[in-house]
C-alpha cells in the first residue's frame, strides 16, 4: 500500500475516521451487555483499577497519555484526529451504548450475548480498520502494535496485535489478583469474549483492513 497524503480523499479520510471512532465505542457497549468480558485494553485498565484507588475515568485519560507520550516519541506519525476523540469522547459513547442496549435489551439470555459479543468483535474491527486506514490518528494503545510493526518493522501486524493484547490481559488479571481479587471474579476483568478478541482482532483488523477500508478509500485503485 502507498503512503496516503494528508490531503488525498480527505473527506472520505476524515468520514471513515469519526465513523471508526464512534462505532469502535459503539462495540464496547455491545461488549459490557454481553458480559463475557471486555477487548484486551479494558482488561487491563480493570485490572489497574482495581490496583490505584482513582474514578476509572480519571484513569484511564491517566493511561492514555503516558501511552500518547510513548506514541508521540517513537512515532507521532499515528497521532491525530481520532487519537483526540479516542482519548476525550469514547468513555462517553461507551457508557451511553452500554445504557441504551440496557434499556433495548433488559432481558438477554445466553444466546442473545453470545450474539451480542460476535457483533461487538466484527464492528470492533471493522472499526478500527476504518480508522487506521484513514490515517488521520489511532488510539494510543492502537498505536503501539502500529509502531512495533509499522516504525521499527518487528513481526506483522496481525501477530503482534496478538501479543500485545495477550499481554494486556494477563497484566490485567494479574494486577486484580494482587489488589486481593479472588479467582471467581477474574470474569469481572477478562472473560471468553476478552480472550476471543486477544486472539481473533489482529488478523481480523488486518483482514477488514485489506478487503474492506483500504479499497473503499482507494476506489478501483490498486
Amino acid at each position: 500500500m502507498k503512503k496516503i497524503t494528508e490531503i488525498e480523499n480527505f473527506p472520505k479520510r476524515l468520514l471513515m475516521c469519526v465513523f471508526g471512532v464512534v462505532i469502535c465505542a459503539i462495540s464496547v457497549g455491545f461488549f459490557k451487555r454481553a458480559a463475557f468480558g471486555v477487548d484486551p485494553f479494558q482488561a487491563f485498565m480493570a485490572g489497574l483499577n482495581a490496583v490505584i484507588p482513582l474514578s476509572f475515568g480519571t484513569l484511564y485519560v491517566i493511561a492514555n497519555l503516558l501511552l500518547l507520550l510513548f506514541a508521540l516519541v517513537a512515532d507521532r506519525h499515528y497521532i491525530g484526529l481520532a487519537t483526540v476523540v479516542n482519548l476525550f469522547l469514547v468513555g462517553y459513547i461507551v457508557d451511553y451504548s452500554h445504557q441504551l442496549l440496557l434499556r433495548l435489551l433488559p432481558e438477554l439470555g445466553v444466546p442473545g450475548r453470545i450474539l451480542c459479543l460476535l457483533i461487538a468483535i466484527v464492528i470492533m474491527c471493522l472499526a478500527s480498520s476504518f480508522y487506521f486506514t484513514a490515517d488521520l490518528g489511532v488510539s494510543t494503545y492502537d498505536a503501539v502494535a502500529l509502531i512495533i510493526t509499522g516504525t521499527w518493522h518487528k513481526g506483522q501486524f496481525r501477530w503482534v496485535r496478538i501479543a500485545t493484547d495477550l499481554i494486556c490481559v494477563a497484566i490485567g488479571v494479574l494486577l486484580y489478583l494482587i489488589s486481593g481479587g479472588s479467582l471467581s471474579g477474574i470474569g469481572a476483568v477478562a472473560g471468553v469474549g476478552t480472550i476471543i478478541t486477544a486472539f481473533f482482532m489482529g488478523p481480523l483488523i488486518d483482514f477488514f483492513n485489506r478487503k474492506v477500508a483500504q479499497p473503499l478509500l482507494r476506489g478501483k485503485q490498486e
